[in-house]
């Protein structure tokens, strides 16, 4: 008489697959939030950086506005010394 004993050798390489790759693609997606991130915060400066330019040379109302919604000030006065103090 003969005993033979299956082991199910794909069941668990699929299994390890599976693992993997939901790993890597949480791998992939923190790290694309954090790129995401960071060019906001570069994108944001720089719009702040070319807003306050465009203050210092034309004071229209509308740059006060945009360059208000950024850094969250209602202040002419406030703006106004926000792009002074930055471009010192």
């Amino acid at each position: 008489m003969r005993l033979e004993v299956k082991t199910d050798q794909r069941r668990y390489s699929k299994y390890f697959l599976e693992i993997f790759l939901v790993t890597i693609t949480f791998f992939f997606g923190v790290l694309f939030l954090s790129l995401v991130m960071s060019v906001r915060k570069i994108s944001r400066y720089y719009q702040t950086d070319n807003l306050c330019h465009l203050i210092l040379v034309e004071k229209s109302p509308s740059n006060f506005k945009k360059l208000g919604r950024i850094i969250n000030q209602k202040n002419k006065q406030k703006i106004w010394d926000f792009c002074k103090v930055k471009f010192r």
